[in-house]
This record gives C-alpha cells, sequence and structure tokens, in this order.
C-alpha cells in the first residue's frame, strides 16, 4: 500500500502573513523613529543652531564682574577729600577649587598668611555663597602681587587683580562728616533684601557705614560693569576679550560746602583738647567747618580695625568715635544769654535796667552765685561782662516760656537736613515740656528758671545749633538753614538762603551785635583782657559771646570744679561763638573745649584761629585787610569802618 506525502498549504500561508504583518509593524515602528530623529536633528542643527551656538561660547566664556570706581567726594574748593586709590589683592574662586585648605597652603608658600586672617577667609568663605570670589590676600606690595602672579598657571580658581581701595588723604579730619567705607556685613545684606545687589558680595567692595559715605552710598556706589574672559575646564583665564567687555560706570561725585583749610585748622588748634568746631556762612548757612575733635583715622576702618584697636578707641574718655559737633549735647552756658536778652527785649524789659552784683542772689533760701562782683550793670555791659545775677533776674521777670520761644527761632532744639545722620536735637525747656516729660515732678517751679537763664539746668545744644543761632544774630534775623552737601552729581543742592526772616525787632538785634561787639573790643568784656579774641587783621574784627557751662555740681563731696581745675572729667565745658567782620558779618563760629574750664581762656583763642583762616581765604575780606605800603600806619581803608554797632535800643 503506498502513502504519498501530504502538503497543507493552508497553515504554510498563515505563517507566511503573520511574518509579513510582523515584518511590517516593525518597519513602520523603525521609520517613525528615524523621522522622528531627522526632525529632531532637523530642528538642532538649523532651527536652533543660533541658540547652541550662544550656549556653547557661554562654556567658553564668562563675565567677571568689576566693580565700578567709587565717587569722589570734594571739598567747596574741589579739593579731594574722598577718593580712590590702586589696591593689589588676591581672589579665591572657591566653586572652581577642590581643596580650598590646600590652595590657601600653596598661596601661603608665596605670601604671609597668618593664623588671625586664615580664620578671617574662613568665616568668609562660609558667608559667601559660592559662585562669589573670597578675598584671601589685600593690600600686597607689588613683590608679593607679581610672586603670586607668576604662579596662578600653577594654582587653579586663584586670581591676581588690581582693583581700587577707598582713601582719605586728610585721615581724622573728616572723619566724622563723610564717615567711611568698609566690609559688607550681614546685616548690610539682609537690609538690602530682594533687591540685593551682586556688587555687594564681591571681595573688593565696601559699603557706606557712616556719614555722608553712608547716607549718599547708592549715589556713590556708581554701575558694575563685566570683563569677558576666555576660560579652561578649571576655571583659569586663558585670555580676555576686551571687545565684549561691559564698562564700569563711576559713582557720582558730591562737592560738599566743607573747606579743608578751615576743617584742618580747626583740628590744629584743637589739638589735643576733646571738642567741637562749626563754621558758617552767615549769608547761605553753607557749613565750611564741622570738626570734632579727637577723630580717628577713616583709613583704618577700611582695612578693617583689628578688635582691640577698636576697644580702645571705645574705652578713651576723650571719645573719639563720637561726633561732638553733632551728636553731642551740652549746657550752653552764658552763650544762652543772647537768647534771654532778645526775648527780655521783645516783651519790653527795659535795657538800661540795672541790677547790682555782688557775687551772690538770693530766690528764697536758695542762694546762687556769679563768677565775680561786677557791681551795677544795664544789660549791654551785663552781656559784655557775662553777669549771672543780671540775668537771673531777666529771666525771672519773662519767664522761661518767652525765652523757649525766641530760642527755638535762632534754631536751638532743632535738627537740620544737611544731609547725614546722627544730630541730637538738646532742649530747649519750657513749662509745657516739664508737664509732658518729668512724670516724677510735671510743675515748673521759680526756682527752676534762673539757671536757665543763664544756660545751665534743663537746656541743652550742641555745636552745630550754636553755629547757627549766631549767623542768625550776625545776619540781622535772617532764617539761615545750614547746608552740607553743595551737590551730587550735577544736581545741585538748595541753598540755606531760602528761610524766612526771624520775627525780632531789628533795633533789639542791632542792640544784641553792639553788645557782642563790646565782648570782645571794649574794655570790660569778657573777650577783651589779655586780648585772646584779636584777630590782628586791621579794620576786620570780631564779635562773640563767651560761656562756661557747669558740667557737675561743685557742692562739697562730688566731683565738679569751676574752670579749669580738678579731674578732668569734671571741670566745666568752654563755648565761645562769634562772627566776623563784625561791621558787616560774614562767618559765624561756634567752638567748644569739652572740659575745658572758661570759654574765653580755653575756646576764644580756638575760634580766633579757626576765623582768621576763613577770613584769609575770602577775596573780599584779605582786599579790606591788605593795605598800600605807602598808606599811613594804623590808617584804615574807608570801606572798612572799625566802630562797634550801634546800639539803638
Amino acid at each position: 500500500m503506498s502513502h504519498e506525502p501530504q502538503i497543507y498549504f493552508d497553515e504554510v500561508n498563515e505563517r507566511q502573513g503573520m511574518f509579513h504583518r510582523r515584518s511590517l509593524l516593525l518597519g513602520g515602528f523603525a521609520g517613525l523613529g528615524l523621522t522622528a530623529l531627522g526632525l529632531r536633528l532637523s530642528q538642532l542643527q538649523v532651527a536652533d543652531a543660533a541658540r547652541y551656538q550662544t550656549l556653547s561660547a557661554s562654556n567658553q566664556f564668562n563675565f567677571r564682574l568689576v566693580p565700578p570706581p567709587r565717587g569722589l567726594i570734594l571739598d567747596r574748593d574741589g579739593v579731594e577729600i574722598a577718593s580712590n586709590r590702586p589696591e593689589f589683592r588676591i581672589l579665591l574662586q572657591r566653586d572652581v577649587v577642590e581643596d580650598v585648605d590646600a590652595t590657601i597652603d600653596k598661596v601661603a608658600e608665596l605670601i604671609p598668611i597668618p593664623p588671625a586672617k586664615r580664620r578671617q577667609i574662613a568665616r568668609d568663605i562660609a558667608d559667601t555663597p559660592p559662585a562669589s570670589p573670597v578675598a584671601i590676600a589685600a593690600d600686597l606690595t607689588w613683590d608679593e602681587f607679581s610672586r603670586v602672579n607668576v604662579r596662578a598657571p600653577e594654582l587653579p580658581g586663584v586670581t591676581a587683580e588690581m582693583g581700587e581701595a577707598r582713601f582719605y588723604p586728610y585721615a581724622g579730619a573728616f572723619a566724622h562728616v563723610i564717615g567711611y567705607v568698609s566690609r559688607v556685613s550681614a546685616d548690610d545684606l539682609k537690609a538690602e533684601g530682594d533687591a540685593d545687589d551682586p556688587l555687594l558680595h564681591h571681595p573688593g567692595f565696601r559699603i557706606g557705614k557712616q556719614g555722608v559715605e553712608k547716607s549718599l552710598d547708592l549715589q556713590l556706589r556708581g554701575r558694575a560693569g563685566g570683563r569677558k574672559v576666555e576660560v579652561d575646564s578649571v576655571g583659569r583665564v586663558i585670555r580676555e576679550d576686551p571687545d565684549g567687555d561691559i564698562r564700569a560706570q563711576p559713582g557720582d561725585v558730591v562737592k560738599l560746602t566743607l573747606d579743608a583749610d578751615i576743617q584742618n585748622r580747626a583740628l590744629e588748634v584743637l589739638g589735643m583738647d576733646s571738642g567741637a568746631a562749626v563754621v558758617l556762612d552767615c549769608r547761605n548757612g553753607d557749613i565750611l567747618c564741622l570738626a570734632s575733635n579727637p577723630s580717628f583715622d577713616a583709613n583704618a576702618f577700611v582695612r578693617g580695625v583689628p578688635g582691640d584697636v577698636y576697644a580702645e578707641l571705645t574705652r578713651f574718655e576723650r571719645k573719639p568715635l563720637f561726633n561732638k559737633a553733632l551728636t553731642a549735647n551740652y549746657p550752653p552756658g552764658s552763650t544762652y544769654k543772647t537768647m534771654v536778652a532778645l526775648a527780655a527785649l521783645e516783651h519790653g524789659y527795659d535795657p538800661a535796667t540795672v541790677h547790682v552784683c555782688n557775687r551772690s542772689w538770693a530766690l528764697g533760701n536758695h542762694v546762687f552765685h556769679c563768677d565775680k562782683a561786677h557791681g551795677a550793670c544795664d544789660m549791654r555791659h551785663a552781656i559784655m561782662k557775662s553777669c549771672d545775677v543780671y540775668f537771673f533776674s531777666t529771666a525771672m521777670a519773662i519767664g522761661p516760656d518767652r525765652i523757649a520761644a525766641v530760642a527755638r527761632r535762632f534754631g536751638l532744639g532743632e535738627t537740620f537736613d544737611i544731609g547725614i545722620p546722627g544730630q541730637k536735637p538738646g532742649l530747649v525747656p519750657d513749662t509745657a515740656w516739664k508737664r509732658a516729660h518729668v512724670r516724677h515732678d510735671p510743675v515748673w517751679h521759680p526756682g527752676d528758671t534762673p539757671s536757665v537763664g543763664i544756660g545751665q539746668g534743663f537746656v541743652s545744644v550742641n555745636a552745630l545749633q550754636l553755629a547757627t543761632m549766631c549767623a542768625r544774630i550776625a545776619n540781622g534775623g535772617a532764617a539761615v538753614k545750614p547746608r552740607l552737601i553743595h551737590a551730587v552729581g550735577e544736581q545741585v543742592r538748595p541753598s540755606g538762603a531760602d528761610g524766612a526772616q526771624v520775627e525780632i525787632t531789628p533795633e533789639h538785634m542791632s542792640f544784641l551785635r553792639s553788645a557782642m561787639y563790646g565782648v570782645i573790643n571794649e574794655p570790660g568784656g569778657t573777650g577783651f583782657e589779655g586780648g585772646s579774641c584779636k584777630l590782628n587783621l586791621g579794620p576786620v574784627v570780631m564779635a562773640g559771646k563767651s560761656g562756661t557751662a557747669q558740667a557737675h555740681s561743685y557742692a562739697a563731696g562730688s566731683h565738679g570744679a569751676h574752670g579749669a581745675q580738678g579731674a578732668w572729667l569734671g571741670r566745666d565745658h568752654a563755648w565761645f561763638i562769634a562772627y566776623a567782620p563784625a561791621d558787616a558779618p560774614r562767618y559765624a563760629v561756634a567752638v567748644l573745649v569739652e572740659h575745658g574750664g572758661f570759654g574765653a581762656e580755653a575756646s576764644a583763642p580756638k575760634a580766633r584761629e579757626i576765623m582768621k583762616t576763613a577770613l584769609l581765604k575770602d577775596p573780599e575780606i584779605r582786599a579790606r585787610i591788605e593795605q598800600p605800603l605807602d598808606a599811613p600806619e594804623g590808617a584804615a581803608p574807608s570801606s572798612a569802618p572799625s566802630s562797634a554797632p550801634e546800639a539803638t535800643t
């Protein structure tokens, strides 16, 4: 029986069909993938080519932040009182460095890095964002800078650069006024908030900390620039691309009304004494001198003052960090008698009234004392001789409220917008003030008034206020406002001459000016004896008023001492205010010698020297002083009368 092979065509066809279907499906997926890949490559290579070319360049080039030069601060004649100097420093880019300590060790082989500096670097690294460089050395010499710069290829992440540092040519003369710049602190960064400026993280950047540097910090900063550099994979600079640099814009130039010559002369004549000196232009309120002594070297604060040095400055009893021209308040002593006299005249007090001074004056069972037995005095001679007894009686006759109202018109108890912080208003007391502020004894007692009448008791002022008061007396009552900042960039600040006229009878002002002339230029005046206030400038003379302000009680067992005797802290404060020329006032000065004793002895000679500097710098005043060689000896120019202002009251 034979068997024929059997072929099942249906099964074969079914298998072939399945194979073809699967091949077609896989081919479709492969085609879709290749199509998508082609489209993506086309997008990357054609459509987005420019974008990725830019990203590639960013991987190759970096912009290094370039701090702008800080704006200069000038005096009224254009003399630089705050400028910039070159500084060599070494920066560490720690996001590039793998081992920070090892890198610093290598740098320390080239330049000295003391242990204290190492600790400071560690703190800076902890406080600085990783992308910001950290200064590991600054203020290098050229040799030190060169040693590191030559070895830079061996020090990845280390850069030797030349920047700028703030410099104060006159060191301490202007320190209290223009302040200083210093490192950015955590508090400074917190104050910036969301407006955090990248400049604040640059190791060479400094921020204003006091005075003009602080109040005008934003204007003085300028705008940062950028330096385009090509770097390798570890951040080392291969080459620079100057064409891509962004130029930094310097800060605004700030011009002050101060005069460097007058300011330096004030510090010179104050010498070792603690005190202040302020000079104003009587015509417009420009502050030509705002000195506080002793001072400090602002340059040291730019670099960073060691803790032990700062502690010594704060412990020194004469307080060099304290601005005695603005922040310190003192009783004005007899300089306040000018306000008492005007208040009395305004309220009908007869200046011919005579009081007899026998060195004591009784109110109830309390006895008030005067320096001398001045005998019988009218008001003009009481001002000249500074008789306390006369003004005890005068103050009692008119009361504290009338005195306070006049004193405030002349700027006492006021803070002025001069562009820097730190002013303390002091106190011009009246009955309303005592009711509001002396809770344990709100009633104004008769015994409170005599002390106020001689600038003691509750009264306190600062040197700027007394200079303003003197300027307003000198110019006949024009309420000039002190001005310190003349211009910021191209913007000139308003003049201080725009104030209203003080509401005082002109005849009363003339009377007071006549009495202040007598203080210096007539026998019996507190500034006449010994010639301590004589300018010796021909027809140009001063008018003024001395003041001796009690700092402590003289009672038995206390450490107070009248005049310049005893322990320094127990002595009286010495004041002197003056203006010149007496017949055509142009400048007013107020000088304080803290615990200096008597005003006519300690402060008057200093006021004279400061005033002479101001007068001799004025071309019009010099023309009055300088006489032709053939002029008769002792002759004065006809345009320069030397007589006293007329007392018309």
